[in-house]
């Protein structure tokens, strides 16, 4: 049989379709049976039929099923196991996954699929006729003309065509299929990664070790003799030392403090200090105020005890604003194209980046691709937290080592001699270890100040995976009565989640203090701009104070089941009153970012009405009315900033007196309620229910209808399939 000629170019176009996230396009219901999805087809075209079927059922995506379809009209002699493949690659991609590890389709594809029990039948029928052995799934990807073959050691397999489908490690025993994008995006994050690690800290300028030592006594108590490792001054210790440093650590393990510390420690060794450009940024707009916050009124209380040796107060103000990172990278509307890149790279000398857990795959490669090479880059975030709703799970990658450290003689000597830290022997690297080089700039803070409580212990229940001692940790709680800090409720239905949103619990903060606030409106008497201001500044940091977190987006115990409970119950009290989709006191949630209008993904705001004259603090006229000519706007407020704009001008947001706790991410509130689902799912995991309690700075309430739900969850720890920690050891 003649070789299959390799076609010259591909219509990689097509993939733009590819762009879905998480959710996008899954039609809901039961899967049928075993007779309507069907055995095997032997053709091309029932392969596909098949697949569109199990797109029908849900499950997967249409989108799935059409790039299965994308393949066989490249590939005319593309088999079921190219296509099965193509499809199951996207499935991965909209579940967060950068990648499709093709072993477990050759051993347990349930690990990969997890599908609900009832579709077993069909997979198993469509098994009996795809390859049993990984080398068969490798053969039949690698003979494809869409696919670019790559070895485990980087060999290519042949010329790069432009391929929409690259297949990584491909000789090797874990082979991982990608969508070309992910894989450019990956081995960019990586290169960039060993770039930096491998560089000194300021070229040429080898590190003045007395002056550090000197510093890092100055900024950080002396340690004790025998005591404990001070892991806030070994993590500055080690940034010193390299352009790349990762600081993670739990709730109110100080990152926001070590950061500025750290700020203060270059600032006080750079030769040109006053010339020092230092720029500040998160994932949403809220994270950014909070960190901007942090950092500004920890480097402010520094100056004071320092006797002002330096100018940290000068510091602060040339840092100006934290932004958002689509904000600082310039994103563009309708396009992946950034303002900022390797042709056009940020003005900055140290960037710290917080809430990193949030940062996906793709805008991890464009932040690194837009850093110049001589800038420090500084992530700061909680490893333990949910991956980013988009493919990849960069910070929980680059943080593999960070709970065993796996430190060299030669960082251990230089955390010694530097900052006085005598690093336990746990922490280093076995004898013949071959630790990549981010271990060495990866430091894990481990003790909590601020959250030793039971909310605390119940996070680090859930987190080391002990179901029963989390149980235990709530049925305290509960038994404690309504005031306690945790409680739980299981049963009493939706109708128990909204009144405890609207009326509260033991005098905890709930949704009553925001219909309270809202009442207060004033009158249009003299002075009225100041009193209005006062008043929606009132309202909005009355309903963050409490929030309810949802796991799923649909249905009853999912984000637009319980906002519309939660409307119906506060307009049942007359708190609100809706004549349409805005009403006055409308929470809202950005769902796309608006550069124009200074609004991004995830920015919370609450429709009042407007000043005197229908609006004030910036923005445009128009809109719905909330009071005699006085139209309907929108108030966003981030640290002291308040901006408004009118409704009419809000195309892309949805209610928020409920949200999913992905979108919660960034935020805390004195009170939050994690409403788990009526079933488990693939979306029901560990990282889910810690993110939930850790969003709660002082009292947590759980809702479950499912008995053994939050045990199954606690079991259930979230492994996105990437091939970033390979690449990092090439």
């Amino acid at each position: 049989m003649s070789p299959r000629p390799r076609s010259r170019t591909v219509d990689t176009a097509t993939l733009d379709l590819f762009d879905e996230r998480p959710g996008d396009d899954s039609p809901g219901g039961e899967p049928p049976g075993d007779d309507s999805l069907g055995a095997v087809p032997p053709d091309t075209n029932e392969v596909l039929a098949l697949l569109r079927r199990w797109a029908d059922a849900g499950l997967l995506r249409r989108l799935d099923a059409a790039l299965a379809s994308f393949v066989a009209g490249q590939d005319a002699q593309a088999g079921p196991a190219s296509l099965v493949a193509a499809a199951l690659l996207a499935q991965m991609e909209g579940r967060g996954h950068s990648c499709l590890p093709l072993a477990p389709l050759a051993g347990n594809p349930n690990d990969v699929l997890a599908w609900p029990a009832e579709a077993l039948p069909a997979q198993q029928a469509l098994w009996q006729m795809l390859p049993a052995r990984l080398s068969g799934w490798v053969a039949a990807l690698g003979a494809s003309p869409v696919v670019r073959v790559i070895g485990d050691a980087g060999q290519d397999g042949g010329e790069d065509l432009g391929q929409p489908l690259v297949l990584a490690g491909a000789d090797g025993p874990a082979p991982l299929l990608y969508l070309r994008r992910y894989w450019d995006y990956e081995r960019a994050v990586a290169t960039h990664v060993i770039q930096r690690t491998a560089a000194q800290a300021v070229a040429g300028q080898p590190l003045d070790e007395a002056l550090a030592r000197h510093w890092l006594d100055r900024l950080f108590p002396p340690a004790a003799e025998g005591g404990p490792v001070d892991w806030q001054k070994l993590a500055c210790a080690l940034a010193l030392r390299g352009r790349l440093s990762v600081i993670t650590g739990g709730p109110g393990t100080g990152k926001t403090y070590t950061a500025a510390r750290l700020l203060a420690l270059l600032f006080a060794t750079a030769p040109d200090a006053g010339q020092l450009r230092v720029a500040l940024a998160a994932p949403t707009g809220k994270a950014a105020a909070r960190l901007k916050q942090s950092i500004d009124g920890a480097l402010l209380q520094l100056q004071g005890s320092m006797g002002g040796e330096i100018d940290l107060a000068g510091l602060v103000q040339r840092m100006g604003a934290a932004r958002t990172l689509h904000s600082m990278l310039g994103a563009r509307p309708d396009t992946r194209h950034w303002g900022f890149h390797a042709g056009r790279q940020l003005d900055v000398d140290v960037l710290i980046v917080d809430e990193a857990s949030m940062v996906h795959l793709e805008m991890m490669a464009a932040l690194l691709e837009a850093l110049p090479a001589g800038a420090r880059l500084v992530l700061l975030g909680d490893k333990d937290q949910l991956a980013s709703v988009e493919a990849g799970a960069v910070l929980g990658d680059l943080c593999r080592d960070a709970q065993a450290g796996r430190y060299l003689r030669d960082t251990l000597d230089y955390a010694l001699r530097v900052a006085g830290q005598a690093v336990p022997p746990q922490f280093a690297a076995p004898v013949g270890d071959r630790p990549p080089a981010l271990a060495q700039h990866t430091v894990m803070l481990r003790e909590s100040r601020r959250f030793g409580g039971p909310i605390g212990q119940l996070a680090r229940a859930v987190n080391a995976g002990h179901a029963a001692q989390a149980q235990a940790l709530l049925d305290a709680g509960t038994q404690g009565g309504t005031h306690s800090e945790l409680w739980e409720r299981q049963g009493g239905g939706v109708q128990a989640v909204t009144e405890l949103a609207v009326r509260g619990r033991g005098g905890l903060a709930s949704y009553a203090l925001y219909a309270r606030a809202l009442q207060n409106r004033p009158a249009a008497d003299g002075g009225y701009e100041a009193a209005h201001r006062a008043w929606v500044v009132d309202v909005l940091q009355a309903f963050e104070r409490f929030r309810l977190l949802c796991a799923v987006r649909e249905g009853d115990w999912g984000v637009s089941g319980l906002n519309r409970a939660v409307e119906q119950a506060l307009e049942a009290q007359g708190a609100i009153r809706r004549s349409g989709e805005w009403y006055a006191g409308r929470p809202v949630m950005v769902t796309r970012n608006d550069a124009q209008l200074g609004v991004f993904n995830g920015d919370i705001g609450i429709a009042l009405p407007g000043g005197a004259q229908g609006g004030s603090h910036g923005g445009a006229q128009g809109g719905p009315q909330g009071g005699p000519g006085q139209p309907l706007r929108v108030y966003f407020l981030q640290g002291d900033e308040l901006r408004s704009v009118g409704v009419s001008r809000l195309a892309h947001v949805e209610t928020a007196f409920a949200m999913t706790v992905h979108k919660s991410q960034g935020s805390e509130f004195e009170h939050t309620a994690l409403v788990l689902p009526s079933r488990g799912g693939s979306v029901l995991g560990r990282e889910l229910v810690y993110t939930g309690i850790t969003r709660a700075r002082q009292a947590f309430s759980l809702f479950s209808e499912v008995p053994g739900l939050l045990a199954s969850a606690v079991g259930s720890p979230t492994q996105r399939a990437s091939g970033l920690l390979r690449w990092l050891q090439d």
